[in-house]
């Protein structure tokens, strides 16, 4: 018998002409957490979507191994009957259905009779909530009332009620608070205790470097290393992946400060399916030409819905007001402030930042269409000119700029989306979550790119949930708590534990320092 749970031979996939993958061998004990590291667009996604059924046995080639026999798997359905689940990166729950219903999709407890047996999977739901450390969570309610921290929990609960031997996780941590982190971690170093095998693939190397024991690099669609994770550390992984060592990860802060560009007064949200609940509570702000203005918080507390309302995309009531350049001006739609020469990345790509039925290219020129019709036509040329033009700037890996963008990977989504709102020339931009799910690589990339528009005279504002980030790249950090304003610090000397202590419950000492940041803000 195979001392492997999984084996994957000579694994090979292709797009049309384009070789995805080539010739990747990969292998799995039980009880082993194998962490799949490359950058994006490397094939991690598409080998996962081969193990475990997206993609049929017959439409790659090679051979994968289970417990020491062919595995043929034709569906989702087959592999998961063996005991492979996959997590992946983008949510797949039911919004309008319980958290207990999601749970229990595809695999629902029934009565004689065919009926649902409701309370046994409530039952059994609460036990998996109880064992993520979420044991206040109403499995009843439709999964939509929780954020997305909460939704990713119940991915995992999901996999679990499936009884996983493999568990793949695909980039699990990118909505999870840090404490929700460390609880996702500790379920896997349990996981494999008793004998799960799980393949972790994040960008967030710190994690990996935590819970895997065996790291397998992949670059271009190639195997490139397999190494034992003591033999490692976070920077010979980087320097496997892309290549090259990354020596600077957040570039100098060299831009010039200038006036006042861009001011919000007042902003209110009020909870979309419950009005009487305010997920944003009085907050205003004000962003200076050339600033990089970052927003901290933790998941919940009302950073996006405040981004949102600025831009004009809330879905809920909203009330403030938003002054360009001292004038005051109407951002109530996306349309109206993009003309305005306010732009936003939004955090949900998949949602709200991408048209999943056209083209990369397409989805590039959507904001300046204008730009190339004439009259009835569009001038294809041009447009098409302009669409390899920003390909080449943003480094965005696609076969085709005529590919569906739902054929890229994640970060490569977000750099399309990044080029789509660059083309209308912003003069303030918004980047709520910029580097959710993207490599280090690209990571390194898009920091440079943000420095580079700060130069240029963009105010940016920059939502993140990564301190480290948000203290990387910022000028000026607000801090968001319970939807209201705790903290405006200059980022000078400015530390992850004095951010933190504001978002959770600011003290005396720390509404000092605000005052004098504000003060020393505006001099």
């Amino acid at each position: 018998m195979s001392e492997y749970l999984l084996e994957m031979k000579g694994i090979v996939k292709k797009f049309g002409g384009v070789r995805a993958l080539d010739g990747i061998d990969i292998s799995i004990r039980p009880g082993e957490c194998v962490g799949l590291c490359g950058e994006n667009g490397a094939g991690k996604s598409t080998l996962m979507k081969i193990l475990s059924g997206v993609y049929p046995h017959g439409t790659w080639d090679g051979e994968i191994l289970w417990d020491g026999k062919p595995l043929v798997a034709h569906s989702v359905r087959d592999t998961e009957a063996a005991g492979i689940v996959i997590i992946h990166q983008e949510l797949m729950l039911v919004p309008e259905l319980s958290v207990a219903e999601n749970i229990f999709m595809g695999h629902e407890l029934t009565l004689p009779g065919g009926r649902m047996n409701y309370p046994a999977m409530y039952r059994r739901a609460e036990e998996l909530m109880r064992e993520l450390n979420m044991p206040d969570i109403n499995v009843a309610l439709p999964v939509m009332q929780y954020g997305g921290g909460h939704q990713q929990l119940v991915e995992i609960a999901k996999a679990l009620n499936k009884k996983a031997r493999l568990l793949i996780l695909d980039e699990p941590s990118s909505s999870l608070t840090a404490s929700e982190i460390a609880v996702l971690l500790k379920i896997i170093k349990d996981l494999k205790a008793k004998g799960v095998a799980c393949v972790y693939i994040s960008h967030k190397l710190d994690e990996v470097a935590e819970v895997c024991d065996t790291i397998s690099v992949i670059r271009d669609g190639r195997h490139i290393a397999t190494t034992p994770m003591q033999s490692l550390d976070v920077n010979k992984i980087i320097t496997q992946m892309v290549g090259r060592e990354i020596t600077a990860m957040y570039p100098t802060r060299d831009h010039e400060i200038g006036e006042v560009v861009f001011e919000a007064r007042n902003v209110t949200c009020y909870d979309v399916d419950n009005p009487r609940r305010k997920r944003v509570d009085d907050v205003s702000l004000s962003v200076r030409r050339g600033e990089i203005v970052g927003i901290a918080g933790l998941v919940g507390a009302g950073r996006t819905e405040l981004v949102s309302a600025l831009f004009g995309a809330y879905p809920g009531r909203h009330e403030g007001k938003v002054f360009m350049n001292g004038a005051e001006v109407d951002t109530g739609s996306p349309l109206k402030s993009i003309r305005l020469g306010l732009c936003m990345v939004p955090e949900d790509r998949k949602q709200h930042g991408i048209v999943p039925d056209l083209g990369v290219g397409q989805n590039i020129t959507l904001t300046v269409l204008d730009r190339f019709s004439h009259r009835t036509r569009i001038d294809t040329g041009s447009e098409l000119k302009t669409i390899q033009d920003e390909i080449a700037r943003m480094q965005l890996k696609t076969s085709s700029p005529f590919l569906p963008i739902t054929g890229l990977s994640g970060g490569n989504q977000q750099k399309a989306v990044l080029a789509k709102m660059l083309l209308a020339q912003p003069k303030v931009l918004i980047l709520d979550e910029p580097t959710r799910g993207v490599d280090v690589g690209a990571k390194a990339e898009i920091y440079r790119l943000i420095a580079a528009l700060a130069r240029q005279g963009v105010a940016i504002i920059m939502v993140s949930s990564e301190l480290a980030e948000v203290l990387g790249v910022s000028d000026r950090v607000l801090v968001i708590g319970e939807g209201k304003l705790r903290g405006d610090f200059v980022n000078q000397d400015l530390t992850q534990e004095t951010v933190l202590a504001a978002a959770i419950n600011q003290p005396a000492h720390h509404r000092a320092a605000d005052q004098a940041a504000a003060q020393r803000a505006a001099s």
